[in-house]
């Protein structure tokens, strides 16, 4: 089912519908077109073809009351005519489609080339080959049974290419399964309420079947099309579908049609499904949007090239990606936009490529020029044409040595690092709580500076319960005895509180023995009802006997409001309106209050201000949440006119207030003490009362009594951000947000207000990265604004998980620290992984070029290093990638957006090992014969067979690399470099099958490998010389990276063009080839301005004549020791915001950083 496309699988429905149509009083067709109508067109096609909705649903044989009866042929039934749903997914590529993808590696593809070739020479025997006056002139004339195996090593290298490419695919292919089983995790997941045979039930969002009654609420995401029935007060936004940013207001008579994949913003109600799946609304867009992703990568292109109709209908549809199979989609869009670590990744291969690529056309020049010299000058031989096909093959053996140095230069593991690190981060957070939807989210948050959470529910258990009460003129500290209220009270309290509030809001008997009861949805209401049940009354009776649909008007409650109200109309035609809301907000509205008697009496503003003294703060200081209950009667004739809300919510009488409690989760203040350890700060941004928010931020650990911090409510936040004509100005944010703790009665403009001043400020050396919790539809701005957005799992709206990047399944804040914990794993392994890489490319590049300068021939063949490749890039990237994070890593600060990968004791490290591997490998290059007593290998003819001399260089690499890969689990300079090695299986694993493989490559591998089997004295040598890695490693630990100041300019120097790079690469695809080529232009520019700069410098200092050899000096050390350097770390780029910035005369001092434009 899942594979058909959406095509096929729509004609069929088309097929079922035509036969089945007769069985209900319309047919799928009929419903779609009726869906296609708006507003008042709609409402005229309804009347004059089906009479009303009730009308409708009896032709749907459901009723709008009792729902459908769920009888599993009757849902059978109607998913085979009207169609299931879910909308069937893009079909996965398939793995040879992934094979294909890996296989466009150009390093790869130029690989491929030189092995063919290589082949194809080996078997063409030129008459030519007995010619003894050929181009033997490294040695004499091979053997006959070594011409024959020169085809050994282009196969190896085809060999060596499908292994790369296999493991890439897999890769690709795991990771892809592994995304899809996290979607259909995410869409198992949502819910959606119907009601079904008379009973309110949750249903997976995949089973709703037409005809179904579902009942809608703030905040919920439509999960199919269908007509309003009743409800009040409904807001839709509608923007997913039509582009319009103003919600719509939905009524039976006006506008009934309801979208699938729009948001509820306000209100509630209910709805009859009338289209599902393909043929909803969101399932037809996505049926034209051709879910066979070949059509769509032809429209793609259709669409660049006419931005005419094609390009508009495409327009509002990447909005719509707002239902839940299309998430689907939305990540696939998602995996295309780079985060920090991975444009800083992709800058930095890109560096290493280019220097590979220059060193690689040095090799092959010199080689070439050295052979042909040494042959046609030295010795004088003349060109025959018979010798040309072996000069051919020399010529290829020479380019497939270039090819290899770049094969070695080039981190392919990188990506391959980064995405298993980033899976299997994503895979474990699961474990802790974590549903990551976008996998960059998973390693922003390890940057993460500042946490803007919500206090109900994230910090909170959001289990309320009232414990104290102020009615009838007395403020008792716990639940008052029933018998002390007057009756008149009582009836009227839980009258206000069972009637005005969401009928869906409900307190179910425990699931345990001996556990609390369940509280079933609103937890502020249910906390009311509690109170209700405390009094030893009952809300059901009272509901029963005024069922929802009788309910005269409600207001429902939003951000704006924060209150809600419900009118009834009285058995006396008279109506009574009951309110309840924030008690600063409601108390406002009171002009009279009900005294002890039960009798109202005058409430006036001072009485007020004393009892917000006397009770509310009080109240509020123990962190509890303030509630008011009030009423209000209307008189029957002439009928209040209800739009007008500031009359109507006006001269209510206080019944009384309560004081709810939420209490703080046990593991929350530990929690935050983590992250404040961590670098990271914590902010309350809630809707409560200022009181109750500081005094539940002081429980949390949030603020410490005496410190200097900001406590605000959002009406002083306002009006100190925004300047007279009541603009937000940036510079007033920067200097309210350092110091800012906890932001009290909060709109969600205000939160997203914090939020963007936070990241947009240039008040601290490095951007914020700003993390946000939260629940409500409100959230949703807030949300996708910051860097990093959470959602809560079990209390969050749709539009909120929706809007998120991580979904918190428990709703916990510790789950939070969890999440920062993997994040900077995932930083930490990719720096790991580097690390290794590095010093491997570092030396593996130098001993090939000069290895083949000085001897005409790599000590390490091309197959050698395809292997060396294979374990430095696949498999180191497995071991390293897959460390599990420790506590350790919440105890540094973080490394904010800009800060090198590549830090200082990085950079030492990878020098350092780097000098020790050349030393060695050189003296065993040049002097290695002699210690060995063995037959030099250098010099030797083309089709020589593998001398045991360049088979222990090969081996004695190898070996150290292992065991550097061990000295690259710790990047922070630490000593034990095999702490907690054990908790890690895959390390352990990768390293002693590398060796088991190393072993067999050197005894076995013959020709293809070009290795000889060795002794075991001299496998002992070669393992001890990488053990001497781990000991060398102790040593560079030793140095202080303090004392290498030169360093740091290699690692600034990454950072530096990160900058600008950043901004540059951000729209990379769009750049036109002549823009590039400009901006090379442009780049040079640059370069020869700053060139003259530094002249100008030494000039002016001349005539200054002061401090001159101080600066020539500095010069030179700095020139001279970041040459090497910056030579390994990056390849020329220019740094645009310095050249541009510096002035054409720069202070001397200055002189003493010639090198900021990039290497010369």
């Amino acid at each position: 089912m899942g594979d058909m496309t959406n095509s096929d699988f729509y004609s069929k429905n088309q097929r079922n519908e035509s036969s089945h149509g007769g069985e209900f009083g319309c047919t799928m067709e009929e419903l779609r077109s009726l869906m296609e109508l708006r507003g008042t067109e709609a409402v005229v096609k309804i009347k004059e073809t089906y009479g009303d909705t009730e009308a409708i649903c009896r032709r749907l044989k459901t009723s709008p009351v009792e729902g459908l009866p769920g009888t599993a042929p009757d849902l059978e039934k109607r998913k085979q005519i009207f169609g299931q749903n879910f909308i069937p997914p893009k079909k996965p590529k398939t793995f040879l489609q992934l094979v294909w993808e890996a296989l466009q590696d150009v390093t790869l593809i130029i690989l491929e080339i030189a092995a063919i070739i290589s082949l194809g020479l080996s078997f063409y025997h030129p008459p030519g080959e007995s010619n003894e006056g050929c181009a033997t002139a490294q040695g004499g004339a091979e053997d006959e049974g070594e011409a024959e195996a020169g085809w050994i090593e282009g196969a190896a290298i085809l060999l060596s290419v499908i292994c790369v490419v296999l493991v890439t695919a897999f890769n690709d292919w795991s990771k892809e399964k592994q995304f899809r089983g996290l979607q259909s995790r995410i869409e198992q997941e949502q819910k959606f309420t119907v009601v079904r045979a008379s009973q309110v039930v949750q249903i997976p969002v995949a089973e709703i079947v037409v005809g179904d009654i579902a009942q809608i609420k703030y905040g919920d995401l439509l999960p199919a099309d269908g007509l309003f029935i009743q409800g009040n007060d409904l807001k839709i936004d509608e923007s997913s579908l039509t582009g319009e940013s103003d919600q719509v207001r939905k009524s039976v008579d006006k506008d009934p049609m309801l979208l699938s994949g729009t948001h509820v913003m306000e209100g509630s109600g209910r709805m009859v499904v009338t289209a599902v799946g393909v043929n909803s609304q969101t399932g037809i867009i996505f049926t034209l949007l051709g879910a066979g992703g070949e059509e769509e990568e032809k429209k793609d292109k259709k669409a660049k090239q006419q931005d005419g109709a094609a390009a508009m209908e495409m327009q509002p549809l990447k909005s719509a990606e707002g239902g839940d199979a299309d998430d689907k989609k939305k990540a696939n869009m998602h995996k295309k936009e780079k985060s920090v670590l991975q444009g800083k990744l992709t800058k930095l291969a890109v560096q290493i490529g280019k220097a590979g690529l220059v060193m690689s056309a040095i090799t092959v020049i010199i080689l070439v020029l050295y052979f042909t010299v040494d042959t046609f000058v030295v010795n004088k031989k003349p060109w025959l044409p018979e010798c040309t096909p072996v000069y051919v093959q020399y010529f290829v053996k020479f380019f497939i040595i270039g090819v290899t140095v770049l094969v070695v230069a080039v981190p392919e593991g990188l990506p391959l690092a980064v995405t298993i690190s980033l899976a299997y981060s994503v895979k474990k957070m699961m474990k802790d709580n974590n549903l990551v939807r976008h996998l960059d989210a998973c390693e922003t948050m390890g940057n993460a500076t500042a946490i803007c959470s919500d206090k109900t529910g994230t910090l909170t258990t959001n289990r309320m319960t009232v414990v104290q009460a102020y009615v009838g003129d007395v403020h008792y500290k716990e639940i008052p005895d029933p018998s002390s209220i007057n009756v008149k009270t009582m009836e009227l309290l839980v009258n206000a509180i069972a009637i005005n509030s969401a009928y869906t809001t409900k307190i179910l008997p425990p699931e345990k023995e001996g556990a609390l009861p369940r509280q079933v949805g609103n937890k502020t209401e249910c906390g009311l009802l509690g109170f209700v049940l405390d009094l030893k009354q009952d809300y059901e009776p009272v509901r029963s006997q005024m069922p929802e649909e009788k309910l005269y008007k409600v207001y429902t409650f939003n951000s704006v409001r924060k209150s809600m109200s419900t009118v009834i109309k009285l058995p006396d035609e008279s109506f009574r309106m009951y309110s309840k809301g924030a008690s600063e907000i409601v108390l406002k509205k009171c002009c009279k209050i009900l005294n002890g008697s039960g009798e109202p009496r005058v409430f006036r503003p001072r009485d007020r201000d004393e009892m917000v003294k006397k009770v509310i703060e009080p109240m509020a200081c123990d962190g509890l949440r303030t509630i008011c209950v009030a009423y209000r009667d209307f008189p029957s004739s002439p009928e209040p006119d209800w739009d007008n809300e500031n009359d109507i919510l006006n001269d209510l009488t206080c019944i009384c207030v309560v004081g709810i409690e939420d209490p703080v989760r046990p593991e929350v203040p530990e929690a935050i003490r983590k992250c404040q350890r961590a670098g990271i700060t914590v902010r309350m941004v809630t809707g409560d009362n200022i009181n109750t928010a500081r005094a539940i931020a002081i429980k949390c650990g949030i603020i410490h009594p005496g410190e200097d911090f900001l406590c605000l409510e959002g009406k002083e936040f306002n009006r100190r951000i925004r300047n007279e004509k009541g603009e937000i100005e940036q510079e007033r944010i920067d200097k309210i947000w350092p110091k800012l703790r906890v932001l009290a009665r909060s709109s969600p403009t205000d939160k997203h207000t914090l939020v963007k001043g936070i990241i947009d400020s240039t008040h601290t050396e490095q951007r914020q990265v700003v993390a946000v919790t939260g629940d409500g539809t409100n959230d949703g701005p807030a949300l996708k604004k910051a860097d990093v957005g959470f959602a809560m799992g079990i209390a969050g709206t749709d539009v909120a998980k929706e809007a998120s990047d991580i979904i918190l399944t428990d709703d916990n804040f510790s789950s939070i620290v969890k999440a920062v914990m993997w994040g900077r794993n995932v930083y930490d392994s990719i720096s790991k992984f580097l690390q290794f890489q590095l010093t491997v490319n570092v030396v593996a590049v130098i001993v090939a070029f000069t290895g083949a300068c000085i001897t005409q021939d790599s000590p390490l063949k091309a197959v050698q290093m395809l292997w060396v490749n294979l374990i430095m890039d696949t498999f180191a990237s497995l071991a390293l990638a897959t460390e599990p994070p420790t506590e350790t890593l919440l105890l540094r600060k973080p490394y904010g957006r800009n800060k090198p990968l590549i830090s200082r004791t990085m950079m030492k490290n990878i020098l350092g090992h780097a000098v020790y591997q050349l030393t060695l490998i050189f003296t065993l290059l040049f002097v290695g014969e002699k210690m060995f007593q063995i037959d030099s290998g250098r010099n030797a003819p083309l089709h020589s067979p593998p001398s045991e001399h360049y088979t222990i260089i090969f081996n004695t690499f190898v070996m150290m690399q292992l065991f550097n890969e061990i000295n690259a689990r710790k990047i922070h300079g630490e000593r034990n470099v095999f702490d907690g090695i054990f908790r890690n299986p895959i390390f352990c694993t990768i390293v002693l099958g590398t060796f088991a493989i190393q072993i067999v490559i050197v005894q076995f591998g013959g020709k293809p490998f070009s290795c000889s089997p060795l002794q075991l004295d001299q496998w002992m040598w070669c393992i001890f010389i990488g053990l001497g890695e781990l000991v060398w490693g102790q040593v560079i630990a030793t140095i202080p990276t303090s004392r290498l100041k030169f360093l740091k300019e290699a690692g600034r120097l990454t950072q530096k063009e990160e900058i600008p790079e950043e901004e540059l690469n951000e729209d990379v695809e769009e750049i036109d080839h002549a823009e590039r080529e400009l901006r090379r232009g442009q780049i040079l520019w640059f370069r020869g301005l700053n060139r003259i700069q530094t002249q100008i410098e030494v000039v002016n200092t001349f005539k200054s004549g002061a401090s001159f050899q101080g600066a020539l000096r500095r010069q030179s050390s700095v020139t001279s020791q970041s040459q090497d350097v910056a030579n390994l770390s990056s390849p020329s780029r220019v740094s645009l915001s310095n050249a541009l910035s510096s002035p054409t005369s720069l202070p001397p001092a200055a002189a003493g950083h010639p090198r900021r434009e990039g290497v010369p």
